[in-house]
């Protein structure tokens, strides 16, 4: 043994003979009250900070929310006059709620962000689901499925009927329908017209896909084949209405299974002739969609992606003839993000069309002539990717899209907003501030509201006319009682990830009585789906534990006695394509080699961040996953981890999210990334979470995760919410409580330290 060794040894064995009261003294339970308690203490101490805007159609009147004493309130604002006020009655709505929900609705707490004007009231999403809101008397009401659902785009519901209302042509003539599976379309007297012969229950055409070209002439529709009808049975244990539990099943296909077959089929009214549209166009479709008619009748299109995600089509079909054509064909060795894709058809003619595309290895537009299939031009090109396209101006020839990463020095990470001419010149910025900006556009362009902030800049809200000359400033944040509260900004810090080049970028956040002098261990909140980026480039601290915690979340914990931080590794988006490849079959790689890289970094720089006996972690749903994958792959370096409502083997969850990334078919890269498989590999320690009636991953997922480490003969915690779903503990259901043993588990198992006996507090 080595005398460093034997220092190191006695050192430690001198620690453990410390009398309790020259130790640091563990977090009490009013420390850790403190910090469950900390996002409602703090919440409301903002004062004229605006979210995004939203313009009412055809109109140069905007609203949005702005924090007020006592929570939000709803303004709207006319751009020419300045005149502001109410954008609805929210006392109305706050009383129409609370009668429909038999709980108390406040004016200033309404449980929703956003919300769009409709008939005489409002709409927005409330858990998810529709609602509707009068307001003209205080009647709120979730509002019925009018459609019959896809579960995850792929398979449709067989069990909910489809929207078969009859849906007229353009010119009023005729109406288009299903009946007994088959196409049907009636004049204005009722009579039949045309009635397809070929439709069955196992081959029937969807009413929900019935498409009329403009001149009424040809209309289109899909005939379906189903898929598997794969269901998820849950079984409610302790329902509210009753005392006997409730089995419930979800229609949720898995990655392999078989998904609907779709054929587009070409119906002309005049010669009464129906055309399947060629088949070899789109082989082993995963999705074909965005079909639409051009403005002149002749063709319509659509876009095809296959299934695995490697390629992608624009097919073009001829009405005349009924013959379809690849227009764009593209290709990746890798995958092909979808998600993220965008098309326009120029004038609605087909003549030319802009396509985004990653094949130069950034995510850019490009110009094609849509008759020859070719590339006209590059309209965007650079080391950075677009992020949205805005608003396309056909007679202009004038595009305004967001992008990140264009502006050298600042973060890669910050959304700015520029106006592009179709042949690629003229490219302006019209968000000049060192900020990530939101901008939303009245109808006609002539106005823009920008909202802004950085993790260290409180919002601010600024009307613009669309140069960007500035018309007026709409709401500048006071966060003084905040600040007076205690409250600091995260410090951002940089390092180099895996291949010696790519800046990593996070956030550190520090307690708030943060002594330079001390050691603190070190708590990493991760978030690696590969569909975004997650680090909060935007001010508001205060938002739920969704796709990574939020800084709040990190402040309550991190006034425990430690060090929080969160970065995002290659393999998440909104960088260049090879970032983001690193994702692809190897969801268990989580961007690791680029985070412990970022950890020994900020280590060797600050002396008070100590990972010398390994980093605790915590997630929830690909957040969940990640953190078993730094428990089983990275044992020596993370030691401690809580997990959320984790997919922890890709096969037991949802097909979209797991074959865009993983791959079709399931292979072996499933299994290597699947902490079920590898459960054998745990050494450190475990607490997994999740909510009974998961509705996005399968809680069986969670459960499978259980019984191998049983198996393995490892020991874990588990926490088990009756009723609770995918946000259980996170945005929804017992928050306090599961946050709670959240915190009192790290002081436990990373702090080494005892924590008050709950039960008698």
């Amino acid at each position: 043994m080595t005398n460093t060794s034997l220092l190191t040894l006695l050192t430690r064995a001198l620690v453990l003979m410390l009398p309790t009261s020259l130790m640091a003294a563990p977090p009490s339970a009013a420390d850790i009250q403190a910090s469950v308690d900390l996002r409602q203490n703090w919440q409301g101490l903002t004062r004229d900070l605006a979210f995004p805007a939203q313009w009412l159609p055809g109109t140069h009147e905007f609203y949005y929310r702005v924090t007020v004493a006592g929570g939000f309130a709803f303004i709207k604002e006319n751009a020419d006059s300045g005149q502001k006020g109410p954008a609805f009655d929210q006392t109305l709505v706050a009383k129409g709620l609370s009668k429909a929900q038999a709980d108390n609705v406040t004016a200033l707490a309404l449980p929703f962000d956003d919300f769009w004007y409709e008939d005489d009231g409002i709409g927005f999403y409330l858990h998810y689901e529709p609602w509707h809101c009068s307001l003209t008397q205080a009647v709120c009401a979730k509002k019925p499925e009018t459609s019959q659902p896809i579960a995850d785009d792929e398979v449709r519901d067989l069990r909910v009927p489809a929207d078969n209302h009859l849906r007229p042509s353009p010119d009023g003539k005729l109406q288009a329908h299903v009946f007994d599976h088959n196409l049907q379309v009636i004049d204005q007297h009722g009579q039949t017209v045309l009635l397809s012969q070929e439709g069955t229950a196992g081959n029937f055409y969807d009413p929900q896909t019935i498409q009329w070209s403009p001149d009424s002439r040809y209309l289109v529709i899909f005939r379906v084949t189903p898929g598997y009808t794969r269901y998820v049975t849950r079984v409610l244990s302790s329902p509210q209405t009753q005392l006997q539990p409730e089995v419930i099943k979800q229609l949720y296909p898995k990655p392999g299974d078989a998904i609907d077959m779709e054929q587009p089929v070409l119906f002309d009214l005049h010669t009464g002739k129906h055309t399947d549209i060629d088949a070899s166009l789109f082989p082993n479709a995963y999705d074909l969609v965005n079909l639409h008619w051009r403005a002149d009748s002749k063709t319509f299109a659509f876009e095809y992606t296959r299934r695995g995600h490697q390629q992608a089509r624009l097919i073009e079909v001829d009405a005349a003839s009924g013959k379809g054509r690849v227009v764009i064909d593209e290709t990746s060795n890798t995958f092909i993000y979808q998600w993220r894709g965008y098309r326009h058809d120029v004038s609605q003619l087909g003549k030319e069309v802009i396509w985004l595309s990653e094949r130069d290895g950034w995510a850019h537009l490009y110009l094609y002539d849509g008759k020859r299939g070719k590339v006209k031009n590059l309209i965007t090109q650079g080391n950075w990717p677009v992020r949205e396209v805005v608003h396309v101006d056909d007679e202009k020839r004038q595009i305004w899209f967001a992008a990140s990463g264009v502006n050298a020095g600042e973060d890669p990470y910050f959304v700015h907003y520029y106006r592009v001419n179709f042949d690629g010149s003229g490219l302006t910025e019209i968000t000049q501030t060192a900020a990530n900006h939101h901008v939303s556009f009245s109808d006609d362009m002539q106005y823009f509201v920008d909202n802004y902030s950085r993790v260290d800049l409180p919002n601010i809200a600024e009307l613009k006319k669309a140069d960007g000359t500035l018309v007026r400033v709409i709401a500048k944040a006071d966060i003084s009682q905040l600040t007076a509260a205690g409250f600091k900004a995260p410090q951002v810090f940089v390092a180099k990830g895996r291949d010696g080049k790519s800046d990593i970028w996070g956030l550190i956040v520090k307690p708030q009585h943060f002594d330079p002098s001390k050691h603190y261990p070190v708590i990493e909140n991760i978030y690696a789906g590969p569909h975004d980026s997650f680090v909060p480039k935007d001010f508001w601290p205060f938002g739920y534990h969704s796709g990574g915690d939020k800084v709040i979340g990190m402040q309550a914990l991190a006034n425990l006695g430690f060090i929080v931080v969160q970065m995002d590794g290659m393999g998440t988006a909104n960088r260049s394509k090879a970032f983001h490849d690193v994702a692809w079959k190897n969801l268990g790689d989580s961007g690791f080699p680029d985070r412990i890289l970022w950890h020994q970094a900020a280590a060797k720089k600050y002396p008070w961040y100590d990972i010398s006996k390994g980093v605790g972690i915590y997630g929830a749903s690909a957040g969940g996953q990640s953190t078993l994958s730094a428990l089983l792959f990275h044992p020596d370096f993370y030691t401690v981890g809580v997990a959320f409502a984790g997919c922890y083997d890709n096969r037991m969850d949802k097909m979209s999210w797991n074959e865009q990334w993983m791959g079709w078919p399931v292979d072996e890269s499933y299994l290597r990334s699947s902490a079920v498989v590898n459960a054998a590999k745990l050494q450190g320690q475990l607490l997994i979470i999740f909510g009974e009636q998961d509705s996005n991953v399968d809680p069986s997922s969670s459960l499978q995760l259980v019984n191998a480490l049983i198996n393995a003969n490892k020991d874990f915690d588990l926490l088990e919410v009756p009723g609770g779903e995918h946000s259980v503990g996170r945005s929804t259901g017992p928050i306090d409580y599961v946050q709670r043993r959240q915190f009192m588990f790290f002081i436990q198992h990373l702090l080494q330290q005892p924590t008050p006996n709950w039960n008698k507090q």
